[in-house]
């Protein structure tokens, strides 16, 4: 069974950084496009990044390009998003997301495998 478990949620200041993992099994890690979406309060899940199975080739969504880069350990079958520059509208809870195959996109459907959730605060 597919499990994925994203950690590294919190409250930073605007200004700061944090740096979301997202740890995957049950699946071969290295074959499947991964991604990060957010959800604020009241608002639609949202795509955030995505990274392909050898982590060669990634997309973000305007609003966090420059300021956040996702990446992967496929030794470790971890996901990571590193955040930096954190605004106080990037509050959300951030989900991990893993399709079947290398390729990603920004819309939610392709993904079969979410996790819970992370909450990511950032105050002003």
């Amino acid at each position: 069974q597919v499990q994925v478990v994203e950690s590294g949620g919190g409250l930073v200041q605007a200004g700061g950084s944090l740096r979301l993992s997202c740890a995957a099994s049950g699946r071969a890690f290295s074959s499947a496009a991964m991604a990060w979406f957010r959800q604020a309060p009241g608002k639609e899940r949202e795509f955030v990044a995505a990274i392909n199975g050898n982590g060669g080739s990634t997309k973000y969504v305007n609003s966090v390009k420059g300021r956040f880069t996702i990446s992967r350990d496929n030794a470790k079958n971890t996901l990571y998003l590193q955040m930096n520059s954190l605004k106080p509208e990037d509050t959300a809870v951030y989900y991990c997301a893993t399709t079947g195959n290398q390729y990603y996109s920004d819309y939610p459907g392709i993904y079969d495998y979410w996790g819970q959730g992370t909450q990511v605060t950032v105050s002003s």
